[in-house]
This record gives structure tokens, C-alpha cells and sequence, in this order.
């Protein structure tokens, strides 16, 4: 059987030199998927860039989402035809894209996605994340069919979070073909 390639999804602004996402690209060598704007996703966009990135992969994939690359993960499933090469998804601290405070520059987010994904996935969330209760990932992930892993008090599940290069993450990932 042929290996699956995980593919790296950041959310918004993209992921730093601490984040676990970079931690895994540099440890594994594993592929992000660079978008056109960081600062300003156009849902469309990151749609296309995702899907080219899918159809170049010889063999299957893993996606690796967090924050708003959950909701490109959700989007892009709702509409690809590269799906079947998807063998699971990790889904890490989706934001609350309805939130009133939610930032101008991700208005085209503001509608989110709320289908079964077809292919099995998890989402991890934290209990104190300051861009979605606890209670709005938990109806993400029964949307989206995900099982639900609750990391207790970890704030975005990003750098600042403290949890290196996450073995606990990459085991929920693997673990998801």
C-alpha cells in the first residue's frame, strides 16, 4: 500500500516557526499547501490551490487543517471531485466563523460549510480557545461526521499552546485511514 501524503492546511496568516504544522513539515516532510493571500483567504482561491495541490499527489492524502483550513477543508469537500483520494482529515480548532467579532478579512468565511465530509476525520478542540467554544466545535464536528477529541484548556491548539511538535495530534491523524 502506498503511503499517504499529509498535507498541511494553516488557517489565517499561516502557520509560524513553532506552530506544530511547521514543526511536522520540517520533522516529516510533509507538504503545505502555500495559498496565494494569507492575510486576505478568498474562499474560492483556497478552494482552487487546494485542489491543484490534491490532483498533483501520486497516491493518497491525509489532511492536516487547523483554524480556517478546517472550513477549507469543509468547502473544498463539498465541491472537488479529488475526494476519494483523501483517506482522512485532522481538523484542528475550527474557528467560530460566525462570531460577531469575527475579522473583516475572513467575511467570505462568515457562511460556513456544514456537510459530511466524505472521508473519516477528527476534530480536536480545546475548551478555551478564544475563537470557538467548546459547544460550536463539538456541532462542527457532528456536521462535518468527525469524532470529537476535547484537549482541555490549550487556547487556539497553535504555538502558543505549548505542544512542540504534537505526537498526540500526529496519532489522530494517523490514525484516521
Amino acid at each position: 500500500m502506498t503511503s499517504a501524503r499529509v498535507l498541511l492546511l494553516p488557517g489565517w496568516q499561516n502557520s509560524g516557526p513553532g506552530h506544530w504544522q511547521t514543526l511536522w513539515e520540517t520533522q516529516f516532510g510533509d507538504l503545505r499547501v502555500e495559498q496565494h493571500d494569507w492575510m486576505q483567504p478568498l474562499r474560492g482561491d483556497w478552494i482552487t490551490r487546494l485542489e491543484e495541490v490534491v490532483q498533483q499527489q501520486d497516491g493518497p492524502v491525509l489532511l492536516a487543517a487547523h483554524s480556517l483550513g478546517c472550513h477549507l477543508v469543509a468547502a473544498w469537500a463539498a465541491v472537488s471531485r479529488s475526494t476519494a483520494k483523501v483517506q482522512g482529515a485532522l481538523l484542528v480548532a475550527p474557528p467560530d466563523v460566525a462570531q460577531p467579532n469575527f475579522p473583516p478579512q475572513l467575511h467570505r468565511w462568515a457562511v460556513p460549510v456544514l456537510t459530511a465530509l466524505p472521508f473519516p476525520s477528527a476534530l480536536a478542540a480545546s475548551t478555551d480557545d478564544p475563537y470557538c467554544s467548546f459547544d460550536a466545535a463539538a456541532q462542527f464536528a457532528a456536521h462535518w461526521g468527525a469524532s470529537l477529541y476535547n484537549l482541555g484548556a490549550r487556547g487556539h491548539i497553535n504555538a502558543e499552546s505549548g505542544l512542540g511538535d504534537w505526537p498526540q495530534g500526529r496519532a489522530l491523524l494517523m490514525n484516521q485511514k
